[in-house]
């Protein structure tokens, strides 16, 4: 009996160490991928229209533009702040910011300068940059948006 009680703890010793070394190989991967995604360039306008042509889906990006459009909330489903802004190459997205997950901007305007880092899913009006906002379960990259010097996320 001794003998199968020392054998299960041999055992379960294996599997933990087994577990933690998984787990720690998967955090740094996690860590190496999340740092290669934050590599992004600033000037956003030419990945748009680049990932616009090649039709890109799930493209991290990082920007600023000017609101030209203020549009209805979207409270179907998750609620979402929409509007539109126009980058420096003239080309117009659409903006969907996740009210239920980030502070809804009151106080933004047409003309106003917003900054952002989203992700880009193309479709045939220009896309649409989504993602600006923390993922509580800690998946996906948080983005963000900013105006007048403040970060809603």
């Amino acid at each position: 009996m001794k003998n199968i009680i020392i054998i299960l703890i041999f055992l379960a010793f294996g599997l933990y160490q087994w577990i933690s070394q998984k787990s720690k190989n998967n955090s740094t991967a996690q860590h190496k991928k999340e740092n290669a995604e934050l590599t992004v360039k600033t000037d956003l306008s030419d990945d748009i229209e680049t990932a616009f042509q090649a039709k890109k889906r799930e493209t991290q990006v990082t920007g600023s533009g000017i609101v030209v459009k203020l549009l209805k909330d979207d409270n179907e489903g998750s609620r979402h702040q929409k509007f539109i802004l126009r980058l420096t190459s003239g080309q117009t997205i659409l903006f969907a910011h996740n009210i239920d997950l980030a502070p809804r901007i009151n106080t933004i305007a047409r003309g106003d300068r917003i900054e952002f880092y989203g992700q880009y899913e193309w479709n045939a009006q220009g896309g649409v940059v989504h993602w600006t906002h923390k993922d509580p379960k800690g998946k996906h990259l948080a983005g963000w948006l900013k105006h007048k010097g403040e970060i809603y996320q």
